[in-house]
């Protein structure tokens, strides 16, 4: 790979050539955990979209145009939107990139910026010719997706096994609340996993790369959804647990939930469904029986501060009150949290609660009245009131929160406190969460701990259980990477344990072995952590005995391809981590 060359940029190119320098691509405020995560792949690259033609623009050839639609969507559109209207990135749309001129971007995509843009070719995730396909690219009018409306759902939506044809009882001998719902990210598939046994119950065919796996308020149905959106509802009665529903709410997704209140507005357990899309930005509420779409509401709006409009702001996490039929909806451009309530979806009531930008994930309080929900690129935590509907505090932690539904624990001084990780640096944030009994300490962070790197995923821990997990499966650090570190959380101060996760795997090649989100089991005594490698390199499942610290178990098997996230059943229906 060679920069471009001296003598064939403008005035104005080598200026930039000046400030973005290779240095850059080591650039200290930029990690490479940061970088990865970011840019994730979109599934929109292989929709059909509507291009227009932009006269100022540079010419493309139409092959060109293609690798520039598929490259974007695959490197650049989690950063700087489907749209290009920017997101966590910069704005890219015609009336910005057509006046920096193409050499100018040559350089700025070639190495990057302190600012977060990654050096795209200095790094070797690009060559030259695609730098210049980009620069010529972003200069083009941004196509267009494909809405995806009421028609299209109904066109996808299929009921396997009508809810008359089901199961009146349980027809398996499975401790269902034990199971594991491992997602096989690059199959399109998940894992049913038997807790008891540690045996494979099914492989179940779903979605692209499934982002969450979450269970109806009874515990019988288990919803997962794609990152293609597709939504498959499984019933864990079934003699063997498969697929009895299905349906695509959009184009591009990552969460969904079931409505889990009974109270005297009403028994809403398995009654509902909801799913939030990425693109069209918009969430859909279903039927819980049959994922029949009902009702579609679309969050394009104003960000909350600025008062700007933004026409793509993504859905990010979903979960239930357990106070009232409400749904809490995180819309993450806007930094808005919608409390969606559900008693009458025919005269939908929300009340909006802004807080800060790019609200991404979190979860629940150990009395599941806070939401703590992670407003990543403002370093923030959000504290969200499901009692009532309002904000209770903005917290300031670490750079790019990302707990996963983060850690609940007694801390012994602060008394309850939640936790979460960084992508962006190595610290651990601890947040009281007590306003009765620990009023001092309440929505403040009161402790911050050091962990092995930054590259932070997920944190978990369990009221059973007197440690403290932590991943960095994105750091870029093999050793760091491949083991998790675990706290005594009586001895916060002594730091932690490293557990080497993935030479405990014992896996032969010379696979990446990222170790992914600790789960604990039902029963609180063990730990499962996915060992993560490429589609063509072997994977496995480690079991960890959490009072000993000492491996317990290893799960081969060849089906067990890219596995990423897990979910224990009981612990996900009752929101215990």
């Amino acid at each position: 790979m060679h920069a471009p060359s001296m003598a064939r940029l403008s005035a104005t190119a080598l200026l930039a050539s000046l400030v973005f320098t290779p240095a850059f691509a080591q650039d200290k405020h930029v990690t490479q955990p940061e970088a990865s995560y970011q840019a994730g792949a979109s599934p929109l690259a292989n929709e059909p979209m509507y291009q227009s033609n932009n006269p100022k623009a540079p010419p493309m050839t139409q092959a060109e145009f293609d690798t520039g639609r598929k490259t974007y969507f695959e490197r650049c559109a989690g950063c700087h939107g489907v749209l290009r209207k920017g997101a966590t990135g910069k704005p890219l749309t015609p009336d910005i990139t057509v006046a920096k001129g193409t050499d100018y971007l040559k350089v700025f995509i070639a190495y990057g910026s302190p600012a977060g843009m990654p050096n795209w070719q200095t790094s070797g995730e690009l060559d030259e010719k695609t730098v210049d396909i980009m620069a010529r690219y972003v200069q083009q009018d941004p196509p267009v997706p494909p809405e995806f409306g009421m028609g299209q759902m109904k066109a996808t939506w299929k009921v396997i096994v009508p809810p008359a044809q089901r199961p009146t009882k349980k027809m398996n001998s499975y401790n269902i609340s034990n199971i594991f719902s491992t997602t096989l990210r690059d199959t399109g598939e998940v894992a049913l996993i038997d807790g008891d046994t540690k045996q494979i119950i099914n492989i179940v065919k779903t979605g692209y790369a499934v982002h969450i796996s979450r269970l109806s308020a009874s515990g019988r149905y288990l919803f997962v959804i794609g990152r293609d959106a597709k939504i498959n509802m499984i019933d864990l009665w079934m003699p063997k647990p498969d697929n009895v529903a299905e349906v695509r709410i959009g184009l591009e997704a990552r969460s969904v939930e079931t409505s889990k209140y009974k109270g005297k507005e009403g028994d809403f357990t398995d009654k509902l469904a909801i799913a939030g899309a990425y693109w069209p930005p918009q969430y859909v509420i279903m039927n819980g029986d049959t994922l029949e779409p009902l009702k579609i509401v679309g969050t394009r709006g104003m960000v909350v501060g600025t008062q700007e409009y933004h026409p793509e702001p993504r859905v990010a996490s979903i979960v239930a009150s357990h106070f009232k039929p409400e749904f809490v909806v995180n819309v993450k451009e806007t930094g808005k949290t919608l409390m969606v309530d559900y008693s009458n979806i025919d005269a939908l009531k929300v009340t909006e609660i802004g807080s800060a930008p790019f609200l991404h994930d979190g979860g629940m309080d150990s009395t599941q009245r806070y939401f703590m929900v992670a407003a990543n690129q403002s370093n923030k935590i959000s504290v969200i009131d499901t009692k009532e509907d309002k904000l209770a505090a903005i917290v300031d932690v670490g750079k790019i929160p990302h707990p996963g539904r983060g850690a609940n624990f007694i801390h012994p001084k602060f008394g309850p406190v939640w936790a979460t990780g960084h992508l962006g640096d190595e610290t651990i944030s601890l947040i009281g969460t007590d306003p009765v009994k620990h009023k001092q300490y309440a929505f403040k962070k009161v402790a911050e701990l050091k962990g092995q790197g930054g590259g932070a995923l997920f944190i978990k821990s369990h009221p059973k259980s007197p440690h403290l997990y932590s991943d960095t499966p994105l750091n870029p650090e093999p050793k760091i990477s491949q083991s998790v570190a675990v706290y005594d959380i009586k001895n916060l101060d002594k730091g932690y344990t490293v557990l080497p996760i993935a030479e405990w795997a014992g896996i032969a090649d010379d696979g990446a072995k990222r170790v992914v989100q600790p789960e604990f089991n039902k029963a609180g005594d063990e730990v499962w952590f996915a060992v993560w490698s490429a589609k063509n390199k072997q994977s496995a499942l480690v079991i960890v005995d959490d009072k000993t610290l000492k491996l317990k178990a290893v799960i081969k098997d060849p089906r067990l391809i890219t596995p990423t996230g897990h979910f224990n059943v009981n612990n996900t229906q009752h929101d215990v981590y």
